[in-house]
C-alpha cells in the first residue's frame, strides 16, 4: 500500500493508495514534544463511511508497512518520519483524479502543467473539452489535433491560447518547426564541367545542396531529372546549368516553361539581365486580344531563339497550331505538380508529350516543391528522382483557432510586428495574405492600409507590376492575394499568412497549401520562415464537402500528399487526342505512342471523333476536320465543341454565347 501525505491548513490529509485506487483517507495533527514531532490525533475515513478516530499506533504501524511518498515537501512531517526511521520520497500527484478518488502520479515527463500545477493528461483533455464547449463547436479532427498537440506541449494553458485568443502570442501558437539544413560543403562552380562564360555571368560561387545533388545524378551529363526540393532552394539554376551548357556546347536550346504569364515575365528579366550577353532570350506566353498598354508582349518574341522562356499554353499553342520547334537541347518544366490541376493538368501532360515527339534527343527537367509520392512520378516521366527535403531556412508553423470578424485584426497586427524585423542579410519582414477571393483581397488590403497592396488576375498587368516592384523594394508590409499567386510571381515574403483555407469556393489540397506554404522564408533575405494558418470553427466554404475550416487545417498540416495519377474525361481526353495528332501530322501509330507517354489516363477518344465526323481514318492516318483543328488551336474537347455548335444555332450574339458558356463552367463539378 502507498500513503500520499498532503499538507492542509495546520493539518496533514493522507491518502491510501492500494492498485492505483484511493481507498481511505486520514487526518492527522502533529505536536512539538521533547522527542520530536509526535501524531497528537488521527482520523480515518474509509470508502463510503464517516471520519473514525484511530490510535495514533495504528497510524505508525501504517507507516511502517507502506511506502510513504510526499506531495508537497514538509519539514515536520519528515522530522516526524526520520525519528521513526520510516523512509520516504517525494511525489507530484494529480488533484483532479484526488477529487475522484483517484492516484495518479505526474511529473514534468508525463504530467500536463495548468494553472501553475501538474496534473494527468486525461484529466487535462478532459478540462481542455470543457473549456472548448464554452468556445463553440468544434470538429472531431480538431479535438484529436488539440488532444495530440497537448501531449506535446504539456501545458493546457498553452494549448486554450490557440483557441480564441484575445492577442496572438506566437510562443503558444506554433504547430510545430521546420529546421533549416546545415550547412553543407558543395562544388565550386568553376569545378564543373560548365561553360566558363556560364559559370562568370551566373554570378554563382558555390552550388546549393539541391544543385549538388542534381549535379551528381547525371545533370551535366544529359539525365532527365525530377527535382523536388523546397521554395528557394535553387531549382531554377538547376534548369540553367543544364540548359546554358547544352547550348552553349551545340546541343540545341533550351525552353524554360513555367504556369504563368507574370512568373514567365520575371524568369525573363532573369535570364536577360544574366545571360543576355552571351544568346538572344526571348519570351513566349501567348498574345492577348486586347492591344492595350498593359498587354503587349514584355520581351522579344521568337520561339527558336536559343533561350524562350513561355508558359505552357503559350509553348503549347505553337504546336497545336503546326509551328515547328527546331533544335530543342533542353526542356524545363516548373512547377510540375500543375500535372494535379484539374483544369490545365491534361493540358501539360499532352505538351510534355507533344515535345518528347518533337524532340526526342532533348534533356528534360523537371522542377517541384510539393508532389506526392515522386518516387513514383519519376518512373512514368522516365527521370530520375533528385529530392532534398531540407529547407534553407527554419520554417515555424502557427495555427490559430478564430471567427472570421477576429481575423483582419490580427492580420493587422502579425503584419506590422512582422514588418518592424530585420533580417541579418538586411531585409524587413514582409508578408503575403493569401485569401479566397478578389474582393477579400481589397477589404483586407483596405484595413491594413498604405502598407498593404491587393494582388489577383483582377488588376491589369501594369498595376501587378507596380506591386511587384514596391514589395521587392521593401516599401509595402504585405500583398493580399487569392490563392493563385502560390504558383506565380516570387514575392521574396518571411511571413504567410492563411486569412482562408480555400480556392474559390474548395478547399485547397494539400500539394496547393505545400506549396503556398514554402513561399516563406528565403535563404538570400530572412533569418526564418513564418506560416500562420487562421481556421475559423465550424466554417464552410464548399457546397460539396462536409468539412470545416479548422478541420481542414489540421488535415493540411498533416496531410499526405497523393499520388500524381489524374484520369481524364472524354472533353479532356479528345482535346489531348486532336493536338497530339496535329503535332505527328497525324500518324495513328505516333497518336497511340503520345497518348500513352502521357502520365494520366486517357479515354478512347477516337470512336467519338469518328462518330461526329471531326476526324477521318485513313491508311494508318488521321485526317482532322477543320472543327478538329479549331479544337487544337482553341484548347476544346469535343463536348465543349457541341455545345458551341449548339449556342451559335440559338444564339446570334456572340456576347451572349460566351456569357453562357461561362455560366454553364461555373455549374461544372
Amino acid at each position: 500500500m502507498k500513503v500520499i501525505v498532503q499538507p492542509q491548513k495546520g493539518t496533514y490529509k493522507l491518502l491510501f493508495v492500494e492498485g492505483g485506487r484511493v481507498m481511505g483517507s486520514g487526518f492527522v495533527n502533529l505536536t512539538a514534544t521533547q522527542k520530536g514531532q509526535r501524531p497528537k490525533n488521527f482520523k480515518v475515513r474509509r470508502r463510503g463511511r464517516q471520519l473514525k478516530p484511530t490510535p495514533t499506533r495504528d497510524l505508525i504501524a501504517m507507516l511502517r508497512r507502506s511506502s510513504v511518498h510526499l506531495a508537497w515537501r514538509s519539514p515536520e512531517f519528515e522530522s516526524f518520519l526520520a525519528d521513526l526511521q520510516i523512509p520516504a520520497s517525494k511525489i507530484d500527484i494529480c488533484r483532479f483524479c484526488q477529487l475522484e478518488d483517484r492516484f495518479t502520479p505526474v511529473d514534468r515527463a508525463t504530467g500536463i502543467r495548468y494553472g501553475g500545477e501538474w496534473i494527468c493528461l486525461e484529466c487535462a483533455k478532459r478540462e481542455m473539452r470543457r473549456e472548448l464547449g464554452y468556445m463553440g463547436r468544434f470538429g472531431g479532427s480538431v479535438l484529436v489535433h488539440l488532444e495530440k498537440l497537448l501531449s506535446q506541449a504539456r501545458d493546457l494553458d498553452r494549448v486554450l491560447a490557440s483557441v480564441g485568443p484575445e492577442r496572438i502570442e506566437r510562443s503558444r501558437t506554433l504547430f510545430d518547426r521546420l529546421e533549416a539544413h546545415e550547412v553543407q560543403k558543395t562544388a565550386h562552380i568553376t569545378d564543373l564541367a560548365l561553360p566558363p562564360a556560364f559559370a562568370k555571368a551566373s554570378g554563382i560561387e558555390y552550388l546549393m545542396p539541391v544543385q549538388q545533388l542534381a549535379v551528381q545524378d547525371g545533370l551535366l551529363e544529359g539525365r532527365h531529372l525530377l527535382v523536388v526540393s523546397a521554395t528557394a532552394s535553387g531549382k531554377t539554376f538547376i534548369g540553367e546549368m543544364a540548359g546554358m551548357k547544352n547550348f552553349l556546347e551545340g546541343r540545341g536550346k533550351m525552353l524554360f516553361l513555367v504556369p504563368l504569364v507574370a512568373l514567365a515575365n520575371q524568369k525573363y528579366q532573369r535570364f536577360r539581365d544574366r545571360y543576355g550577353h552571351l544568346m538572344r532570350i526571348t519570351l513566349q506566353t501567348g498574345v492577348s486580344r486586347l492591344n492595350l498598354p498593359e498587354t503587349r508582349p514584355a520581351g522579344e518574341r521568337d520561339i527558336n531563339a536559343p533561350v524562350v522562356v513561355g508558359t505552357y499554353e503559350g509553348i503549347d499553342h505553337a504546336l497545336r497550331t503546326g509551328r515547328t520547334l527546331k533544335d530543342i537541347g533542353t526542356v524545363v518544366i516548373d512547377e510540375i505538380q500543375m500535372l494535379e490541376d484539374p483544369d490545365r493538368g491534361h493540358r501539360l501532360d499532352g505538351l510534355i508529350a507533344r515535345l518528347k515527339h518533337v524532340a526526342p534527343e532533348a534533356q528534360f527537367l523537371y522542377l517541384s516543391a510539393t508532389i506526392g509520392l515522386p518516387g513514383l512520378l519519376a518512373e512514368k516521366l522516365q527521370a530520375n528522382l533528385v529530392r532534398y527535403a531540407a529547407r534553407p531556412v527554419p520554417l515555424e508553423r502557427h495555427l490559430i483557432f478564430v471567427e472570421r470578424e477576429k481575423k483582419i485584426g490580427f492580420i493587422k497586427q502579425m503584419v506590422a510586428e512582422e514588418y518592424k524585423i530585420r533580417s541579418s542579410k538586411g531585409y524587413r519582414g514582409q508578408t503575403i495574405v493569401f485569401t479566397n477571393s478578389r474582393a477579400r483581397c481589397h477589404i483586407i488590403a483596405d484595413a491594413l492600409g498604405r502598407k498593404a497592396a491587393p494582388y489577383h488576375a483582377g488588376l491589369t498587368a501594369q498595376e501587378r507590376r507596380d506591386v511587384e516592384r514596391r514589395f521587392a523594394n521593401g516599401e509595402i508590409a504585405a500583398v493580399v492575394t487569392t490563392a493563385a499567386l502560390a504558383a506565380g510571381v516570387d514575392f521574396p515574403a518571411s511571413q504567410v499568412i492563411f486569412d482562408a483555407l480555400a480556392m474559390g469556393i474548395e478547399w485547397l489540397s494539400v500539394q496547393e497549401f505545400h506549396q503556398m506554404m514554402g513561399r516563406a522564408g528565403r535563404p538570400d533575405f530572412h533569418d526564418l520562415g513564418r506560416v500562420v494558418i487562421m481556421a475559423e470553427p465550424g466554417r464552410s466554404y464548399s457546397r460539396t464537402s462536409r468539412k470545416t475550416e479548422d478541420e481542414v487545417a489540421v488535415g493540411l498540416l498533416r496531410g499526405e500528399m497523393e499520388e500524381v495519377a489524374p484520369e481524364y474525361d472524354m472533353e479532356q481526353s479528345s482535346e489531348e487526342f486532336v493536338a497530339n495528332a496535329v503535332v505527328c501530322g497525324g500518324d495513328e501509330q505516333q497518336i497511340i505512342l503520345m497518348n500513352r507517354t502521357m502520365v494520366g489516363t486517357l479515354e478512347p477518344a477516337l470512336p467519338t471523333l469518328l462518330d461526329y465526323g471531326l476526324v477521318r481514318r485513313r491508311a494508318g492516318r488521321i485526317e482532322l476536320a477543320d472543327m478538329a483543328r479549331v479544337m487544337a488551336e482553341h484548347f476544346i474537347g469535343v463536348e465543349r465543341l457541341l455545345r458551341i455548335k449548339d449556342l451559335v444555332q440559338r444564339m446570334d450574339d456572340a456576347a451572349e454565347i460566351v456569357a453562357e458558356l461561362e455560366c454553364a463552367g461555373e455549374d461544372e463539378p
